[in-house]
């Protein structure tokens, strides 16, 4: 979809819409066969503390911009390979915020831990990664995970790696897909309010 959006111009309900139907239907149609989303295995041993780090990631995420004007447009930040911080969405754009705080907060953690905790960091190690319990800890996938989350966030890409090695590291001290969708899942929700209370649409997951 996000490709699709960069070549085509669609309608926001659509974007958003067709990125919540296309998630969920995945989900829908592949959890009876994927073992870490089984109950006894996909656990959430850890709810409070998970919560703890979610939100202390979301405290994260936006210090540095809060700490220091202008911050985000360093040249580190904003050139060819990252893009630009740009203030806000379009009017279209938030005109669907339910559909969007829908995506970011139960269908977008569920997608990316899976992605990157459930499959990448195991994967990393061996290619027969249902083999290894969760959060098997391995500094070439610990690291490169983390570097890589966060460099799929653009001109966020420093916030995203120190997000991406806290992610990491509560999959390696709770070895839990559920406690892991439920720490994003928190930092999204945080997100999701910050950016409906202030305005500041450019942090909206």
């Amino acid at each position: 979809m996000l490709a699709v959006q960069r070549a085509f111009v669609l309608p926001p309900l659509l974007m958003e819409g067709g990125s919540v139907a296309i998630v969920t239907a995945v989900i829908a149609l592949s959890w009876r066969r994927t073992p870490d989303l089984q109950p006894g295995k996909f656990g959430l041993r850890y709810g409070f503390g998970s919560r703890i780090v979610g939100a202390a990631a979301f405290l994260l995420w936006n210090a540095p911009d809060v700490l220091i004007p202008g911050y985000r447009h360093h040249p580190w930040f904003e050139n060819p390979l990252f893009g630009k911080f740009v203030p806000g969405l379009s009017e279209a754009a938030r005109a669907q915020p339910a559909v969007r705080a829908l995506r970011a907060i139960a269908l977008a953690p569920a997608a990316e831990e899976l992605f990157w905790r459930a499959w990448w960091m195991r994967w990393l190690v061996q290619d027969k990664f249902l083999e290894l319990p969760l959060g098997t800890y391995s500094p070439l996938s610990f690291w490169l995970v983390a570097l890589l989350f966060g460099m799929e966030h653009g001109p966020q890409w420093d916030v995203g790696i120190a997000t991406g090695i806290l992610y990491n590291w509560w999959m390696v001290r709770t070895k839990s897909l559920g406690d892991l969708i439920l720490v994003h899942a928190t930092t999204n929700a945080c997100l999701s309010a910050y950016v409906l209370t202030t305005g500041k649409w450019e942090y909206w997951p």
